[in-house]
């Protein structure tokens, strides 16, 4: 099989494609014909050696997966060959075939797109477990979302919007914002150009938000949690800014703030019941029409360090895909 093969940590031009051997699945797993995989922010963290776990060379890098089962290991029951699948693994979908656990995969939706499909899991996932499971949304409650015009972002706006909650998006262009207002976005913030603490203070009328949603950090992150409200919740999601903030704790206590770690990989693992509930509740959502995947782009297998490479250049508005059919 052909595939991205990462020998080395470093930047995106330093990964090949090349001919490898088909992986087998082992108890528990399936083999995937994969027909598409979507580019996440932790790709071009786990290739350069930055993510929170790192595997053993050569790998590929690559979670969100939506293909075709082609084998299936021992005491696999519920899954057969021919299935239309949608899987998450850490790493190994930018491949024509991917191994996943049973217990990791869910039928595809009919209806959905191979495209739609690998672009949901991670980022739905992870919103709607931070905005659910982690921040106790509630209806009528405000949010404040930075990178708004991201995957994650994009999808926690559809979600917050969807839960009852009034949306203010933050991000750093008017052409990623004029995306923001499509998806529904009740206001917007400029953070390239406006103070964002200082506009977030004006739009709430002062009180600040119950919720940040958080996956920019840097100084960004900051900035928000000055402007959150009496017993807010800052959610900790990622560092697409490149920086771990140094937050002062004392803000914390000034609000009866909380700042919560949102780890979907690892709540999935943990929660495995928890987690399958989120999902059947975010498909559903899907087959009614209530949220879809904004596809900005699709590369083939071979362009893959190109779409990392504008992953990594914050090119991307919504989620970008290696489509194996390109």
């Amino acid at each position: 099989m052909k595939a991205i093969v990462c020998s080395q940590f470093g930047l995106p031009n330093t990964l090949e494609f090349k001919e490898t051997e088909t992986p087998q699945p082992k108890e528990g797993e399936i083999l995937i014909t994969v027909k598409a995989c979507s580019v996440n922010f932790p790709d071009t963290l786990i290739i350069q050696g930055k993510y929170q776990f790192r595997p053993e060379f050569p790998f590929s890098p690559g979670s969100d997966v939506a293909g075709i089962v082609e084998k299936v290991g021992d005491n696999v029951k519920h899954f057969k060959v021919g299935d239309e699948v949608v899987g998450f693994i850490p790493f190994g979908g930018f491949a024509e075939k991917a191994i996943v656990k049973a217990t990791d995969c869910f039928p595809k939706p009919k209806g959905m797109s191979m495209v739609n499909a690998s672009a949901f899991l991670l980022a739905y996932g992870t919103s709607y477990h931070a905005l659910k499971d982690r921040a106790k949304l509630k209806e009528g409650e405000t949010v404040l979302i930075l990178g708004a015009s991201g995957g994650v972002g994009l999808t926690a706006l559809e979600l917050a919007k969807l839960m009852g909650a009034k949306v203010i998006a933050a991000a750093s262009s008017d052409e990623k914002l004029a995306l923001c207002k499509q998806f529904g976005a009740d206001e917007v913030i400029n953070y390239s150009e406006e103070s964002l603490k200082d506009r977030v203070k004006e739009l709430t009328n002062g009180k600040g938000v119950d919720v940040i949603y958080d996956p920019v950090g840097g100084h960004f992150s900051e900035l928000a949690l000055r402007a959150i409200a009496w017993k807010g919740r800052h959610l900790v999601i990622g560092f697409a800014n490149g920086e771990i903030p140094k937050i002062p704790i004392n803000l914390t206590l000034l609000k009866g703030a909380s700042i919560v770690g949102v780890f979907w990989g690892a709540f999935a693992q943990k929660e495995p019941k928890k987690s399958l509930e989120n999902i059947q509740q975010l498909l559903t959502w899907f087959v009614k029409g209530d949220v879809k995947p904004h596809i900005d782009k699709t590369y083939s297998l071979q362009d893959a360090p190109k779409a990392l490479e504008d992953m990594m250049q914050r090119k991307v508005k919504g989620k970008i895909v290696i489509d194996m059919e390109l």
